[in-house]
């Protein structure tokens, strides 16, 4: 029996409540009951220093939009993490270790893609702390105590919440104990790995798979069938029937 893990997930944020729904469904609900993750949606503007709860400012030089400010998430952090860690980050201005203690990600656009590899590098991390930007970006000097940027793809979005849920689902499915079957990690689109079926780890996508029923007529004079090498009991041309239909990226 796989050991139970834990993690533990602090999403910074000017909407707290944006993703609420999401996180009590699913995976990640069945793993928060479980105990197995943690997730908190920390609100930026309780940080701010005025009573309008200003989170943004025009940006020095000039153009369009507004940036997030960097001192509601920099107090914000010291609320989180205790003044000595952050301290201690901005002595260094550089990256931590990602095999232990907690790990600071920006959800950015300039960031590194988020692949299956990375999701599992992060799960070396005992808590994630995940800042969300919004509007044109946020204030520069974030970079000073940050470990790394993370991106979900080339593509704009409002603001960091949806990738930061993105991060949260990818690495708590590769908790142990999270999913119920271990084997449901072992054969899956980006992660496979060599099996006792024979299969190889590599950028790849799952094969086509099928249930019930065998024959699926959607309209008059069409008929889609599963196909007979998966329901002929022969594992040895099932698995050959697999390995030529697992997609190569």
């Amino acid at each position: 029996m796989a050991q139970l893990s834990y993690m533990k997930f602090d999403i910074l944020t000017i909407f707290p409540h944006i993703l609420d729904s999401y996180v009590n469904e699913s995976i990640i609900g069945r793993a928060r009951t479980r105990a197995l993750v943690e997730v908190n949606f920390r609100d930026i503007r309780e940080y701010t220093f005025d009573k309008h709860r200003t989170v943004d400012d025009s940006p020095y030089g000039g153009g369009p939009g507004m940036i997030l400010k960097i001192e509601p998430i920099f107090k914000c952090l010291v609320d989180l993490m205790g003044s000595e860690e952050i301290e201690d980050r901005v002595r260094k201005h550089e990256s931590r270790s990602s095999n232990q203690g907690s790990r600071i990600v920006l959800l950015s656009p300039q960031g590194e893609l988020l692949t299956q590899q990375k999701a599992l590098e992060l799960t070396n991390s005992k808590h994630l702390v995940l800042i969300c930007g919004r509007y044109e970006g946020i204030d520069a000097r974030i970079k000073n105590f940050i470990d790394e940027e993370i991106s979900i793809g080339q593509y704009v979005l409002s603001g960091g919440e949806l990738p930061a849920m993105v991060v949260v689902e990818a690495v708590t499915r590769l908790l142990p104990g999270v999913l119920g079957s271990a084997d449901s990690l072992i054969v899956e689109s980006y992660t496979l790995v060599e099996n006792e079926v024979g299969l190889h780890s590599g950028h790849v996508v799952e094969y086509p798979q099928y249930t019930r029923p065998e024959v699926l007529e959607p309209i008059s004079g069409v008929t889609w069938r599963v196909p007979e090498v998966l329901l002929s009991g022969d594992h040895k041309e099932i698995l050959k029937w697999r390995k030529e239909h697992i997609t190569k990226i």
